[in-house]
């Protein structure tokens, strides 16, 4: 006579029906899903709420090195790719439950609380006041920020070269010199004499050179734009 094989999940559920009822499982799951919900709920109103943190009591030993980094490098990355490190509240986009989990574990791993979360991400993703690939901070203390998740798609390869004429004011005038001469370059010869000379190409430089510059203030003021080392931590939108 052939012995029947051992079914462990039949044998499983057996055990389950005489150590317990249905109605206390579903309890205690019910238990469990409703503190995580509350959990959630307590991290995005962090998320939401004003800044008033500037540290975090995290355990040293725990961090992990690769992630810490100073504000010193934030604020030149933020400057060379045009981007803002802003409170999270003001981040207009949808953060991730990656994010959300991320934080839930560290939170039980240092067995603290976090707040005071910060953002990097371009302008377009905040919720600026009047006067493509965020990153979530907390921060640990002395000018030093913990990056607990990064998300979205990554910066175009270009756009550090793009945005290296919104850098500073000598950037600017660098960049409009030389779309100036390379203008005056490409401009027609005879136009204005049948033998070009230096004095002629000076005069059509500077003519160029004077309209580009026009052009570059009123679309700067009329923007209300301002340069990448004024603007990085700015929650204002024509900073």
């Amino acid at each position: 006579m052939l012995l029947k094989k051992t079914n462990i999940e039949e044998r499983l559920h057996s055990l389950k029906v005489k150590q317990t009822n249905e109605e206390e499982i579903l309890k205690a799951v019910q238990n469990i899903l409703d503190n995580d919900d509350q959990k959630d709920a307590d991290i995005l109103d962090a998320l939401s709420s004003r800044n008033t943190s500037s540290s975090n009591d995290f355990d040293f030993d725990l961090l992990e090195t690769s992630k810490i980094y100073h504000i010193d490098q934030i604020r030149e990355i933020c400057i060379d790719y045009r981007l803002r490190f802003l409170d999270s509240k003001y981040f207009k986009g949808e953060l991730p439950y990656d994010a959300i989990s991320k934080i839930k574990a560290l939170e039980k791993n240092h067995d603290t609380a976090l707040n005071g979360f910060k953002i990097i991400a371009p302008s377009k993703m905040f919720k600026l006041e009047n006067a493509d690939d965020p990153l979530l901070f907390a921060p640990i203390g002395n000018g030093y920020y913990y990056l607990i998740h990064k998300w979205g798609n990554d910066l175009s390869p270009f756009r550090k070269l793009l945005m290296w004429p919104y850098k500073s004011f000598g950037n600017l005038i660098i960049t409009t010199i030389l779309v100036s001469l390379l203008a005056t370059g490409l401009f027609p010869e005879g136009v204005f004499s049948n033998e070009p000379n230096a004095t002629q190409a000076g005069m059509i430089f500077f003519f160029i050179f004077k309209s580009i510059a026009a052009i570059v203030i009123y679309y700067g003021f009329a923007a209300g734009k301002n340069f990448n080392t004024a603007i990085w931590d700015s929650k204002y939108f024509n900073a």
